[in-house]
Formats: structure tokens, sequence, C-alpha cells
């Protein structure tokens, strides 16, 4: 482990809390990118199984944290975005809510 690696982990660690306070209170998906939040999604996945199959070390716990914050970014970003097309603030297209 990378006392490196550790820093900018906990760094987005502290980032991830803030965009999910504002998710909530907002209940809005403005300035959200759900190809943003997926694709950064799938690298913390990606980082999770190189540390399972390469570097088995504590730091893993970060990367999972990171991305259940990730996860809970995007899945408040289809509430929000439901809340947005049934008060009619937003078109849906078809049964895809993006």
């Amino acid at each position: 482990m990378s006392i490196y690696e550790v820093l900018m982990i906990v760094c987005f660690g502290f980032a991830w809390p803030i965009n999910l306070i504002n998710s909530i209170k907002s209940k809005s998906t403005k300035g959200k990118n759900l190809i943003f939040l997926l694709i950064i999604l799938v690298a913390y996945v990606f980082g999770i199984i190189h540390k399972m199959v390469y570097s088995r070390d504590a730091a893993i716990y970060f990367y999972i944290l990171n991305a259940g914050m990730v996860f809970g970014d995007v899945l408040l970003y289809f509430i929000n975005r439901k809340r947005e097309i049934k008060s009619g603030k937003a078109r849906s297209f078809g049964k895809v809510l993006l």
C-alpha cells in the first residue's frame, strides 16, 4: 500500500459524501451526469478487483466505501429523476429515466 494511494482514495472519500448530501437536499438531477457516475463506479470496481488479485491490503476498504457512496449517488439519481418526471420538470424517454 502506498501512502499516495491512500491519500488519493481518502480525498475522493471526502468528496462523495458532499455529493450525496447535495443530491439528497436538492432532490434534483441538475448538475449530475449519470454516465460520469457509472464510469467512476466501474473504475472503483476495477480498483477493488486489482486489490483482491494483486495487492491485498487495507486500502481495499476505502475503495469499497467510495464505490458504495458512488452507487448510492447513482440510486439517488434515479430516485430524483423519477421525482422530476412525476412533477413535470423533466421528460422521460419511454421507460428509460435518463
